[in-house]
């Protein structure tokens, strides 16, 4: 995930694409707020809080797993958003193939039914936090609910696909109408990019 330079400090990693590549769905200044400024910020502050600790020059996601408190939020929110990012395209491939989808099918019958359960657990979470699709060792699938920064790295899973529900994530776009920000980002979720983490872990 997050790259590091010469003196072991977390790196803001750079979008994969055009601020403006995703438009009507997320639009420039979103893009601009939640990555140039929001997870900017949690980058400068976990290198901030790890700095002259047993955490320094640990890889991030040890650091999820370990840590607690400010330094755990910030750890989690630069590795859940960099992850967030690198899901979403601008050619998106719009549904599941190949063996995570005989996964999904398995498990919620088809991609449809995924999608409205990912979006109901969704716009159900109170407050701030993350809505992930994520894997066990055995390649099982299931839906993870977490507040604030949650991560399901903690629970031993391996994150395959994340909402990000934070209002930064939509409210200049679709203001207090948190469905309508999650109806337009399944438009520019990437399958490819899940079923690669997939494959990627084996399961």
């Amino acid at each position: 995930m997050t790259t590091t330079d010469t003196t072991g400090k977390f790196l803001l990693a750079p979008l994969p694409y055009d601020m403006r590549a995703l438009t009507p769905y997320i639009s420039e200044e979103t893009l601009l707020y939640h990555h140039d400024r929001h997870t900017a910020a949690y980058v400068n502050k976990l290198n901030e809080l790890a700095g002259g600790t047993l955490y320094e020059g640990m890889a991030l996601e040890d650091i999820i797993r370990q840590a607690e408190g400010p330094l755990f939020n910030n750890a989690a929110q630069a590795w859940n958003h960099e992850f967030y990012f690198a899901t979403l395209s601008p050619a998106p491939q719009r549904m599941p193939s190949g063996r995570l989808l005989e996964a999904v099918n398995a498990t919620f019958g088809d991609t449809d039914s995924l999608r409205q359960n990912m979006t109901q657990a969704a716009v159900a979470l109170f407050g701030s936090g993350w809505v992930w699709l994520a894997a066990d060792d055995r390649g099982a699938l299931s839906i993870v609910s977490k507040p604030n920064a949650g991560n399901p790295l903690t629970d031993g899973l391996h994150p395959l696909l994340a909402i990000d529900v934070w209002e930064h994530a939509y409210y200049i776009d679709y203001r207090n109408a948190r469905a309508d920000g999650v109806k337009a980002l399944w438009q520019v979720i990437d399958w490819k990019a899940v079923c690669k983490r997939y494959d990627e872990h084996n399961l």
